[in-house]
């Protein structure tokens, strides 16, 4: 039998109330608006880049999405203020695992090319850009538009705790739905905190972090710093080829302490860097 939406509504909630039952919406977009008169807000940039590759050093972007909105001092999104969508045509055909994966073929990006001055137009105004993947968007977006070098960014998939989170499922695959999907994931009110997912990543975004170097650390102990968080970075990008971890500074004494005792067995002082919203996530790092 035939059910409206408000039956369907209905059903979902009744699920919701039981343990044996998850419940999942469609992300369905907003539409755009303007803050009321007299609200105070800031705006805040959601990016995404579809690509040809992983390596933001040789691969090229393929596609960008952008949303701009506006969002109060508690971290609520008040309105979609504007939506940005274009194409760039590669140096090269698009590798066939990208088009299957992103839909984007040769024809559709053939002849386009993003505009620095546009990129610099839809920005403007904003003070933080965010990500799903920030260290994977900002590496890429700082390469082809410098504007995004100076911006405080955020990441929704390390600055957030997800977990018992958002309920909601999302099928597309174009750079700028992706970033209506997560204008609406970061709307969502956390169980655990009782605070939208937004004014979480805020708060952490920006807070200082430090990252610590385990240069020249004993190869044989590699296991113990991948277990413990540190990454790897091979030393192609320019930076260091070490380990590495990025941790707050109330938990900077106990690493370098790890450190001193479990790695390197002697006191030892390893290079320290320190991290904001405006440098986190960046490949000038």
């Amino acid at each position: 039998m035939f059910q409206d939406a408000s039956d369907l509504a209905a059903m979902a909630e009744t699920l919701s109330q039981s343990t044996d039952y998850r419940v999942l919406r469609r992300l369905v977009p907003r539409p755009s608006s303007i803050p009321a008169p007299g609200q105070e807000t800031r705006t805040g940039i959601l990016l995404d880049t579809e690509t040809t590759g992983l390596d933001h050093a040789r691969d090229e972007i393929i596609e960008l999405g952008m949303v701009k909105f506006d969002y109060s001092a508690d971290g609520r999104i008040v309105s979609l203020r504007d939506t940005f969508s274009a194409f760039n045509e590669p140096s090269a055909p698009i590798p066939p695992e990208v088009t299957a994966l992103t839909g984007i073929t040769d024809d559709m990006v053939a002849g386009h090319k993003i505009e620095e001055a546009a990129v610099n137009a839809f920005v403007d105004g904003a003070v933080i850009s965010i990500a799903h993947n920030a260290g994977f968007d900002r590496k890429f977006a700082e390469r082809y538009w410098p504007v995004f070098e100076d911006m405080a960014w955020g990441c929704s998939a390390t600055e957030v705790d997800w977990r018992n989170g958002a309920g909601f499922f999302h099928q597309a695959h174009r750079a700028v739905d992706d970033c209506h999907a997560l204008l609406e994931i970061l709307d969502f009110t956390l169980p655990a905190t009782g605070a939208p997912a937004l004014a979480v990543l805020l708060e952490t975004a920006r807070k200082t972090t430090t990252r610590i170097w385990a240069e020249q650390s004993p190869f044989e102990l590699k296991d113990s710093l991948k277990n413990r968080g540190y990454r790897w970075n091979d030393g192609s990008d320019g930076r260091p080829k070490s380990w590495h971890i990025d941790v707050c500074e109330t938990a900077l004494d106990d690493e370098l302490t790890f450190l001193r005792t479990e790695i390197y067995l002697r006191n030892v002082e390893p290079r320290l860097q320190t991290l904001t919203a405006f440098s986190r996530f960046s490949c000038r790092v």
